[in-house]
């Protein structure tokens, strides 16, 4: 039994797709989990319950934890680490393996310019904290030998659902607008796609050698700008590859108004420099070759298109 815990994101569709590749027996663990396979066994459960999580965690051989919370660094520093500590717990008691997809908000924003699983882990952001605070447990059980786990990073998304250029350069190129994107376009920035991350996320838990470390998932090693997206985009769908920076002061007044943009604030470093993501560990170790842009690019119009 494989069991993915936040089951109805993004990455969590991704990975159910792939792993019937390796396992029969797929377990959803979500409040309201629906199928994306036939032969999926479905659990609705809270993460924050230390019960429900057992309950759900029991008879699997690989966790997968790809929960997603509500953007609000409130909801952040209360839940992650109840959850990440009921999810270690739950592991520890049926002696399940656990991999935790993760991002890189806890990287220094000094270098990201050039990511690796070496890249010093030193937050400038709240977010920042409570992804290491919960990395830092895992790890913390690893080392302790109290379960094995393993960590999957990726950069921001790019695909059909829940992804950053989805949702302001593409939907906004599509209807006719200018593409929106926050502090500079001729910065570069990597992007890995939702279908790379699934695979990639099913092909470690699946690999008895990867364990007991840090990966960062298949992403395309393209030094791809944000006017290199744009442009993706734009030919892809035929427009003009017109596009409206977002500056970070102005976000700082937005913010008083607008949740949603205080949010993203402090994460606003991530765009007003470089941001290049390296997986040539996991590339090299499984001989893999991640999507290139235009397939991503390719992919997700498609999919807004109604095409697939």
């Amino acid at each position: 039994m494989q069991t993915i815990l936040g089951a109805g994101g993004s990455i969590g569709i991704e990975l159910a797709k792939v792993l019937p590749d390796y396992t029969d027996k797929i377990r959803l663990v979500s409040r309201n989990p629906t199928k994306v396979n036939e032969t999926d066994e479905l659990f609705a459960g809270s993460l924050l319950n230390k019960d429900e999580v057992l309950n759900a965690v029991e008879g699997s051989d690989v966790v997968y934890l790809t929960a997603g919370l509500k953007y609000r660094i409130n909801i952040w520093k209360a839940q992650w680490p109840v959850i990440m500590q009921n999810v270690i717990e739950a592991c520890k008691t049926h002696k399940s393996k656990l991999v935790f997809f993760d991002n890189v908000y806890m990287y220094d924003r000094n270098e990201l310019n050039h990511m690796t699983e070496k890249t010093s882990v030193r937050p400038s952001s709240e977010k920042g904290i409570v992804r290491q605070q919960i990395a830092k447990l895992l790890m913390e059980a690893v080392e302790k030998g109290e379960i094995q786990g393993l960590i999957a990073r990726s950069a921001d998304f790019i695909g059909p659902k829940n992804s950053v250029p989805t949702e302001i350069i593409a939907k906004n190129l599509m209807k006719g607008k200018s593409a929106q994107w926050m502090a500079s376009l001729d910065k570069i920035h990597s992007l890995t796609d939702t279908y790379d991350a699934g695979k990639g996320t099913a092909m470690l838990g699946n690999s008895n050698t990867a364990y007991n470390q840090v990966w960062h998932l298949p992403t395309d090693a393209t030094p791809l700008t944000a006017q290199g997206w744009v442009d993706l985009f734009a030919m892809e769908l035929n427009a003009k590859p017109k596009c409206t920076v977002l500056p970070i002061w102005l976000m700082g007044i937005l913010g008083l108004f607008n949740g949603d943009i205080k949010e993203l604030k402090e994460m606003a470093y991530q765009y007003d420099r470089d941001y290049y993501f390296d997986s040539t560990k996991f590339c090299q170790r499984f001989e893999y070759k991640p999507s290139t842009p235009e397939a991503s690019v390719k992919r997700v119009c498609d999919c807004l298109s109604n095409k697939e």
